[in-house]
């Protein structure tokens, strides 16, 4: 059984057990990037109302410049989106003017899905 709290430190991490104030896994874990570099562009509207969305995988970005490639990329797309889990997500049939935008950025998109 794991020591989740100490009334000397407080709080204590369950991977590295030590107390969160002095956890290095919680930030090596944010300075990784989520993706695995195999940048896809798929198209998917099961599960969403039948609504379209152009699904952007495997970026090896932070949280941040994710966001802000999602952003220039729904500005070119003239569309909106989310990024949810380290996927882009941007509404509509755009895969494309994604692929086309992502080569701009220097990555090398590979179409997956029908």
């Amino acid at each position: 059984m794991a020591l989740v709290y100490s009334t000397e430190t407080g709080r204590m991490c369950p991977d590295c057990r030590k107390p969160l104030t002095d956890c290095a896994c919680k930030a090596a874990a944010k300075t990784k990037p989520a993706g695995d570099g195999n940048v896809r562009v798929s198209r998917e509207s099961k599960g969403r109302g039948g609504k379209t969305v152009t699904l952007v995988r495997g970026l090896p970005l932070d949280a941040d410049a994710l966001a802000a490639l999602g952003k220039q990329l729904r500005s070119a797309c003239g569309s909106g989106g989310t990024v949810k889990d380290g996927v882009l997500e941007i509404q509509g049939d755009h895969c494309e003017r994604v692929m086309a935008e992502l080569l701009k950025h220097g990555y090398k998109p590979k179409r997956v899905g029908g």
